[in-house]
């Protein structure tokens, strides 16, 4: 009979002391200690990118059978105290009619069943593989995944822990020790015997080198070991001691489906130090990747992750430590392809202890970027080259794509990407056919580039672009009273910012509401601190501008964004909803910062639905 889930470690590697030495009051204390300093000193971090992290509990029991007496309600509890917000119970045989399922204040419950050697989560279609150490060679066809760390795992090889508690029942001193110790350091008393599970490790290594195949920790909570009537396993603590971080955009239960089957997790021993605020990306010129994602092997690739307290740090390629470090910062160029994930580990009492076991990282082939086919239709009209500055500089020029024979037709005034520094007109005439042989009218400015025209030499362009639309547009056809500024990357920047800060049209003569809207697809809206703003004699941040009676904005963003762009759209977008303007938020799921500006030339693609739909 399992349930048995206290103190021991089912490894062969020891980090230094023995279980029944972690006990002695004097090693509870010193961890104690430690571990008040680092809750007072961990930095705390929102992800830059586009998930949350939400803290689960895998491989629980609540079922009042002769395993487990608790109940659904007490789970709930100690939930709700250790900011638990995924529980995910299995029933033995289960899983049970009346088990929970759904958001329950604030909780989200999942039924599933244990079975033999393996958790099952049927409205997830998931299935993990359980207690490895007893079947380590257990085929894994049909499971998304595996306990790399079980609670009940880490108790069964040390038999001399439950001795000691038995033993204590007949020893008075020794018992009323033991309790005080319970009663005053829980999570080290429970903890005592955390550490890794190398048959688990190994056996998670070798399937990770050649597919996807996500690692959880099980608690396999049942509070059910009570000597005495002390409770040695309530949930409250057994929860706090180690849990399944899943990466999830919102808090349903398709999306913890799809992250837990792509890899999006880490496990982590929340007893020691919170973990929230740690994530390990990928990140090249195609874009940033999750855990559980294949980022492209190219030659800017890095492997990078932040934590919030310093840790050891250890990166394992394939199997084997490919980097080791110390801090709270860690990068890593990467050369090979492969499975890379990365363990921490904190030093507390003089010896290290585990803290988090990332999923991997996956590294593949090197993107090829097409061209989706765009047909080059007779009913669109060019008109290139056409000065908007007087002075006859190349990037001072325009281009104008119209749909042939139509009036009165809404214009679209988009501003190139390339971190302010590259990029031109000339690359962009099929976004220009795209749009135009949709009905919309495409004007496509050059504009001064950093760093050789410094801050706002960019801004002063765009100023001067759109100024020539409004004056000039209507002797092609379109109507100057309903033209929208768009941008993808800095040119979101541009145009947002474009739309929110007055002074730029103001030399015109124009108003601000000559802006009938904004689309900005991955733009910058905080900028401030980038080095090519730092000479910058006003604040270049579009959210720093938000005000009231702004234009309407569409804002796109994607899944393998820039670092820190998601995030920037997300608080752009409330900051504009607070002062009641229209912000209409646009996820683009399995798009990247590059590959999200050429799919909207797809008649089908969710972006350039979201586009017409605005400007039309």
């Amino acid at each position: 009979m399992r349930g048995f889930s206290l103190f021991c470690s089912f490894s062969l590697i020891c980090f230094g002391r023995t279980p029944l030495e972690r006990l002695e009051t004097a090693h509870l204390q010193a961890v104690h200690a430690q571990r008040v300093q680092w809750m007072k000193t961990r930095a705390s971090r929102p992800l830059p990118g586009v998930y949350q992290d939400f803290r689960a509990i895998l491989h629980v029991h609540a079922e009042d059978s002769d395993h487990t007496k608790s109940t659904r309600e007490e789970v709930l509890k100690a939930a709700k105290e250790d900011d638990v917000r995924v529980v995910m119970f299995t029933d033995y045989r289960g899983p049970k009619e009346e088990t929970w399922r759904g958001m329950r204040d604030g909780v989200l419950f999942i039924a599933g069943s244990e079975d033999d050697h393996e958790l099952r989560y049927p409205s997830l279609n998931l299935r993990f593989l359980s207690h490895v150490e007893e079947r380590p060679d257990m085929p894994s066809g049909g499971f998304e995944g595996m306990e790399i760390y079980n609670r009940h795992s880490d108790a069964t090889a040390h038999p001399e822990v439950y001795e000691y508690i038995k033993s204590a029942m007949n020893e008075p001193r020794k018992w009323r020790r033991l309790v005080e110790n319970l009663r005053d350091y829980p999570d080290e008393v429970f903890s005592a015997g955390t550490d890794p599970l190398p048959v688990m490790l190994a056996r998670w290594d070798r399937e990770i080198a050649t597919r996807h195949f996500t690692g959880i920790s099980a608690n396999d909570a049942h509070q059910n070991q009570i000597f005495k009537g002390v409770t040695f396993d309530p949930y409250v603590v057994a929860f706090r001691q180690t849990s399944t971080h899943i990466l999830a955009r919102e808090l349903t239960e398709a999306e913890i489906h799809d992250s837990l089957a792509q890899g999006r997790a880490y496990v982590a021993f929340d007893w020691l130090c919170d973990p929230r605020g740690f994530f390990f990306i990928a990140e090249n010129s195609v874009g940033v990747f999750d855990m559980g994602d294949t980022v492209p092997l190219l030659k800017s690739t890095r492997l990078v992750a932040s934590l919030p307290v310093a840790a050891k740090i250890r990166l394992i390629h394939n199997g084997a430590t490919v980097a080791e470090a110390e801090g709270s910062d860690f990068s890593f160029e990467v050369k090979e392809q492969g499975a890379y994930r990365l363990e921490a580990s904190l030093s507390a009492d003089g010896e290290d202890r585990p803290w988090i076991y990332s999923n991997p990282i996956y590294v593949g082939n090197a993107p090829s970027f097409t061209v989706p086919p765009v047909r080059m239709s007779a009913d669109v009209e060019i008109h290139k080259d056409i000065a908007y500055v007087g002075d006859n500089l190349p990037k001072h020029k325009l281009d104008v794509y119209i749909p042939k024979g139509k009036k009165n037709f809404p214009v679209m005034v988009f501003f190139h990407g390339g971190g302010w520094k590259s990029g031109d007109r000339s690359e962009y005439p099929l976004l220009g056919y795209r749009f135009a042989k949709a009905g919309i009218g495409v004007v496509i400015p050059s504009y001064r580039l950093m760093p050789q025209n410094p801050y706002p030499a960019q801004m002063e362009d765009a100023a001067a672009a759109f100024a020539w639309v409004y004056r000039n547009i209507a002797q092609y056809g379109g109507d100057a009273s309903r033209i929208y500024v768009a941008g993808h990357s800095s040119g979101g920047h541009l145009a947002s910012l474009l739309a929110l800060d007055p002074k730029y049209l103001a030399k015109y003569d124009i108003l601000g509401n000559a802006i009938h809207g904004v689309v900005s697809i991955s733009g910058a809206y905080r900028v401030g601190s980038l080095d090519a703003f730092q000479a910058a004699d006003d604040d270049p941040s579009p959210i720093d501008h938000v005000r009231a009676h702004a234009p309407p904005f569409l804002i796109l963003y994607c899944q393998w964004d820039y670092f820190g762009l998601p995030k920037e759209a997300r608080d752009f977008a409330d900051a504009l909803k607070g002062r009641f303007v229209d912000a209409r938020l646009v996820y683009l799921p399995g798009e990247s910062h590059i590959s999200e500006i050429l799919s909207v030339l797809k008649d089908d693609d969710a972006g350039a639905r979201a586009i017409l739909n605005f400007v039309k």
